[in-house]
């Protein structure tokens, strides 16, 4: 008797994944072109990563005749999804580097360099070069920066050796992550796993790091070698509270231990120790492996622009904009897209792919003396790595409401194969869709 194979759950969750997956791909590539809109307008973009590249793309199909100006000193563009899996030995640096030109289109204006001012009350910028730039409408998309002063005693230059990593500083220190991080899984001993008190990149990120690496010497067959502890500032191990508890009860299987309320502030990488502090002191830790996430915030020139929120985030200093619109509440001319944008939740690059076309809408009606209803509702999406070949696809908004893409094909509290399929194939097919402003 033949079998037919679509009837195998597995077999149809991948053929939904994969129709669901081209469906993502193909928004935008074959949807009717809609009228350009006539402008002189002169756009900056700060920033040529995933929010300003995207957008950029798709002003450029909107607007006819829009002087657009994309600002940027970084020659690489890097897709930073990909750090984790570098971090893990799973793939090489170069999976995450490409050229940040080769993204860009045609009639838009590349500044090799970065922004050095920026004053919003008379619309200009000013690049480190002298040269100043005059704009009507800005979208500021600068991401964020990692503060790596902030933790005592730690340096780039360290990562790699006597078990220090930090996969967040690129692709090339992501590869030295896993080359210290693969050392300690062949020797064993206690490995330590942080995240900053700030708001922070893909929080799922240091769980992903935890997960793997447990994995990773479970195959090794030297995990009974090994303690784990993720010690991290929060209350919780997640901010949806459904997802936190998933993942404590996954720890718990693994035998992987807790530091809540622990904000890493020292290492003393001699002695391989590390310092915490917590509501009741200090603590110390010995690590023979220890993951480094350092506080993250926006970038110098915003935080002294006069844009950032001045009763909330003062630390880190996140475009003031309304979470729905993202448009700033005191310059209407101004927005913020991505990692630097001062809204609850949305520093992932699932994020962008929703936040960057309401950005497009209220800017072109805006050009156009017009208006928009364009909302975005807090998307964020973390495929969340629980260990090599499984994942938890967890997308939420900002009321911490799961939301789904795939209902019915992907649970999102199960660790699916599918789930892997996306964040190890399909996520980044849909980025470069979304960098050329298809997706």
């Amino acid at each position: 008797m033949s079998h037919d194979r679509t009837n195998d759950p597995g077999r149809r969750g991948f053929l939904g994944l994969a129709a669901g997956s081209a469906a993502l791909l193909a928004v935008g590539a074959g949807a009717p072109a809609r009228a350009q809109v006539a402008t002189k307008a002169r756009i900056v973009i700060l920033g040529a990563g995933a929010a300003g590249t995207a957008l950029a793309n798709r002003l450029v199909e909107r607007l006819e005749g829009a002087r657009i100006t994309i600002v940027d000193g970084s020659a690489q563009h890097w897709y930073q999804p990909g750090f984790s899996l570098i971090a893990a030995g799973l793939k090489p640096p170069s999976y995450s580097v490409s050229r940040t030109a080769d993204w860009l289109p045609a009639g838009v204006t590349l500044k090799p360099e970065n922004a050095a001012a920026i004053d919003p009350e008379a619309r200009t910028i000013a690049l480190q070069s002298g040269e100043t730039l005059r704009y009507d409408y800005l979208i500021v998309a600068t991401g964020l920066v990692l503060d790596h002063g902030a933790i005592e005693g730690f340096s780039l230059d360290m990562v790699g050796e006597n078990g220090i990593g930090a996969l967040y500083a690129g692709p090339d220190y992501a590869a030295r992550t896993w080359r210290a991080a693969s050392k300690f899984i062949d020797e064993g001993g206690s490995g330590l796993f942080t995240r900053p008190a700030t708001e922070m990149k893909c929080a799922g990120a240091p769980l992903k790091h935890t997960f793997l690496i447990d994995d990773l010497a479970r195959k090794a067959g030297t995990r009974g070698k090994s303690d784990f502890v993720y010690a991290a500032p929060q209350k919780s191990l997640f901010g949806v509270p459904i997802v936190a508890e998933k993942v404590r009860m996954l720890f718990s299987d693994r035998g992987i231990g807790t530091g809540m309320q622990e904000t890493l502030t020292s290492i003393e990488p001699g002695a391989k120790r590390a310092t915490f502090q917590t509501p009741d002191g200090r603590v110390e830790r010995a690590y023979d492996y220890l993951h480094v996430i350092p506080p993250q915030r926006a970038p110098e020139v915003v935080r002294q622009s006069g844009l950032s929120w001045a009763d909330k985030w003062t630390d880190q200093g996140w475009v003031e904009v309304d979470m729905h619109s993202l448009r700033h509440r005191r310059y209407p001319d101004i927005f913020a897209v991505g990692d630097v944008a001062g809204v609850p939740k949305g520093k992932t690059a699932a994020s962008v792919k929703w936040q960057v076309p309401v950005v497009e809408e209220h800017l072109v009606a805006q050009i156009a003396g017009d208006t928009t209803d364009a909302s975005y509702n807090g998307y964020t999406s973390c495929p969340l790595i629980t260990r090599v070949g499984r994942a938890m696809l967890i997308e939420f908004d900002y009321n911490n409401n799961l939301t789904p893409s795939f209902p019915g094909i992907i649970a999102p509290l199960e660790e699916l194969w599918i789930s892997w399929l996306m964040k190890e194939i399909a996520l980044k097919a849909t980025y470069n869709a979304m960098l050329r402003g298809k997706a």
